[in-house]
């Protein structure tokens, strides 16, 4: 189970003053595309589930996840999550070409080949969004800062694992609140505002 703080930055120019404020605890920057992934029946969103191919930088890494029964309430967000790593070169072949995907031999694609039921029909590709990612180690907690770029606009979100997450979420919004930052609890995934097709209001 994954378990993460999810809080809604209204704009850009709040992402930069967070930025800069978390600077000297910046750890690394993330390129990162997204690209997601269904049944051509709709086998895994009819189950709220989610498959996505993540690439990272210059493909120099790619991760496969399997997610479902996500849980989003209050900023705070559960999901059921599984990962593993693929070769980058297979996975392009597979957005460039999804049957292959029914071809590639991996644990989480044999989930959703058996526990999901994606048949004969294989699959087809959704399309996704790139992400931006700043990571900053601060106070005894991993802070992930977004920049999310879609096709009709960009959102911009801090994420924190957390496995006490209620306690991190206080401590990131106090020192919001003592920086003069606006926010927001976040009320949908980065994939269910994809899918809708709009920013969240």
């Amino acid at each position: 189970m994954e378990v993460e703080v999810k809080i809604r930055l209204p704009d850009s120019s709040t992402h930069r003053a967070v930025s800069a404020l978390l600077s000297s605890f910046h750890r690394e920057t993330q390129r990162q595309q997204n690209l997601f992934f269904d049944g051509a029946a709709g086998e895994l969103s009819s189950r709220r589930a989610v498959f996505r191919l993540r690439f990272y930088g210059d493909d120099a890494r790619c991760v496969v996840s399997l997610k479902a029964k996500a849980i989003l309430v209050n900023g705070v967000s559960r999901v059921e999550e599984d990962e593993e790593e693929m070769e980058p070169s297979i996975g392009r072949d597979c957005v460039a070409d999804p049957s292959k995907l029914s071809e590639v031999d991996s644990r989480i694609l044999r989930r959703v080949r058996d526990e999901f039921g994606v048949g004969t029909g294989g699959f087809v590709c959704l399309g996704g969004f790139k992400n931006v990612r700043d990571v900053f180690e601060w106070k005894g907690l991993k802070l992930e800062l977004d920049e999310t770029m879609y096709d009709f606009g960009t959102c911009f979100e801090i994420e924190c694992e957390s496995s006490n997450p209620e306690e991190a979420k206080q401590v990131i919004e106090e020192f919001l609140k003592e920086n003069g930052i606006s926010y927001s609890d976040s009320e949908a995934s980065k994939f269910a505002i994809f899918r809708s097709g709009k920013l969240p209001q």
